[in-house]
């Protein structure tokens, strides 16, 4: 290969650049670096020209101008196909730059930190960084440009196999649009911090402008409709424990739906510090339980509604193993999502091949904000993560819940968190009996939820009720009463709490109040 390749190695994470910068170094570039890189690289045994000795300009303001120069900008944007851009470099002494290897200041990583201050961000903007990124990309035809260390090897062992030390046309042009893609993001940062603070300094939850980047994952068939085209994105950053994390054991393509519902079944399950299972048909759970494993709580869960359960999603927040995987193999399930699987029972599911196994780590970290399009534009809102332990509640009736019933109360309000409004949820020990979800009435809600207990012969008699939101009126307490309801968790706040307690004391229930609404649109 000719010996006038040469590299520009500056980068802010370091990982794995030695033995890349040898690895050029061996195929016969020459390295070209800035300030602490050229040092790492020096101090390993790489022949390396610091950028100021290469353009005659020593590196200034404390480090603020390195690589902005002519020397450096020209080699990197010259196309080698004009010849009036070769007659200029050979006029100025100007070499080719061949490969453009930079990774950027940690402005995210600083951002991040607790007690940032404004001082500190600003200093971790980098400018020098991007704008070689971009002028490498630009001229992607005739120079490589690698933003990721996970590049490192690929890059190499392409370069090695060349013959003449250069990229494939694919590979440039795929680098290219990774680097475009980096500087974007971290332009977006750099946007969505400063637009959260006013003048003094002070940060807002909501940027003045908001910036929004994802990765596409995968195609998907259709969307919600088969008349739909769709893609699933996830975050260039994953969050731990969500759905986007999934490893897929077994089955089929995961469709739009799939993975919406699988969403709603994961982050119920979620939710639950007991071994727990969540069935899910059309973004509603339709069966909730805790159990002793991963079998009883199916159990429990599956006989709350058997009938919508068929064709569900069905999620754990334990490990499943082949006693799960028999009973949940008896029932048509698209998806079956766990922290993991036992080896007995993904043998066991294999007789089933388009059953999806997703196995996801369990965490309880959720998305900082929520996202909803509407006609021109989004909602923006922070996650509802709150949930209220026993201490949390306030008794407003005669009648006190027993432990027992204090306990499925606090399951119950769980579960209404992630039913559709308006929301009620009969539940008793440890298991949902019956879920009324998206009614405009919530009169309404309560009576479905009973039906659907009805037709799962299971009996309400001295079952608890969730309702997501308050009950305005007495009529609801009217209901879950002559359904055989005796304690009711809600979060009153309501012109006539005074007239529904008084129901409850009519009824001779129990009633606690949370403080806090769960609506879910």
């Amino acid at each position: 290969m000719p010996s006038s390749k040469q590299a520009l190695i500056s980068v802010s994470d370091k990982t794995g650049i030695v033995d890349f910068a040898q690895s050029l170094e061996g195929i016969g570039y020459k390295i070209l670096s800035t300030g602490g890189t050229a040092q790492v690289l020096a101090e390993a045994g790489i022949a390396v020209t610091e950028i100021g000795d290469y353009t005659g300009f020593p590196e200034m303001l404390d480090g603020r101008v390195k690589t902005l120069h002519p020397k450096v900008h020209a080699g990197i944007l010259a196309r080698r196909d004009l010849t009036q851009h070769n007659l200029a470099l050979k006029a100025h002494d100007i070499p080719t730059i061949d490969l453009v290897v930079v990774n950027l200041y940690p402005f995210a990583a600083t951002i991040a930190k607790p007690n940032c201050s404004l001082e500190d961000a600003i200093e971790n903007i980098d400018i020098g960084g991007p704008t070689m990124v971009r002028a490498a990309a630009k001229n992607w035809e005739h120079v490589g440009v690698v933003t990721d260390p996970n590049d490192y090897p690929q890059i190499v062992k392409e370069l090695s196999q060349s013959g003449d030390g250069v990229l494939s046309h694919d590979t440039r042009f795929a680098l290219c649009r990774k680097a475009f893609s980096h500087t974007a993001s971290y332009d977006s940062n750099v946007s969505n911090y400063l637009t959260s603070l006013d003048t003094n300094g002070h940060k807002s939850q909501f940027s003045e402008q908001i910036n929004l980047n994802f990765k596409k994952r995968q195609d998907l068939r259709y969307g919600e409709n088969p008349h739909q085209n769709a893609a699933f994105y996830q975050d260039l950053t994953s969050l731990p424990g969500s759905l986007a994390n999934y490893e897929q054991v077994q089955g089929k393509e995961l469709s739009y739906n799939n993975i919406a519902d699988s969403d709603a079944a994961w982050e119920c399950v979620k939710s639950f510090n007991t071994s727990a299972c969540v069935i899910v048909k059309h973004a509603n759970p339709c069966g909730v339980a805790m159990g002793q494993d991963a079998l009883e709580a199916y159990q429990k869960a599956f006989r709350t509604d058997p009938t919508s359960a068929f064709g569900g999603i069905i999620a754990f927040n334990t490990g499943v193993d082949e006693h799960a995987a028999k009973a949940i193999s008896q029932q048509f399930v698209e998806v079956v999502i766990a922290p993991q699987f036992s080896e007995k029972a993904i043998s066991c599911f294999a007789q089933k091949k388009n059953v999806r196994l997703l196995q996801i780590e369990l965490d309880h970290t959720t998305n900082t904000h929520e996202l909803k399009r509407v006609g021109g534009g989004i909602l923006v809102q922070t996650s509802d993560a709150k949930n209220v332990s026993e201490a949390d509640l306030k008794i407003v009736t005669e009648i006190k819940p027993t432990a027992e019933q204090m306990m499925d109360l606090v399951f119950a309000w769980r579960v209404a968190k992630f039913v559709k409004s308006n929301a009620i949820v009969f539940c008793g020990k440890g298991m949902t009996l019956g879920v009324g979800a998206g009614q405009m009435s919530r009169v309404d809600s309560a009576r479905i939820a009973a039906i659907k207990a009805g037709n799962a012969n299971l009996s309400l008699s001295n079952s608890v009720v969730a309702s997501d939101a308050f009950f305005p009126f007495r009529d609801g307490l009217d209901v879950l009463k002559s359904a055989g309801a005796q304690a009711v968790i809600q979060p009153g706040g309501s012109m006539r709490d005074d007239e529904v307690i008084a129901a409850a004391n009519e009824h001779g229930m129990a009633m606690v109040l949370t403080g806090a609404r769960h609506f879910r649109h």
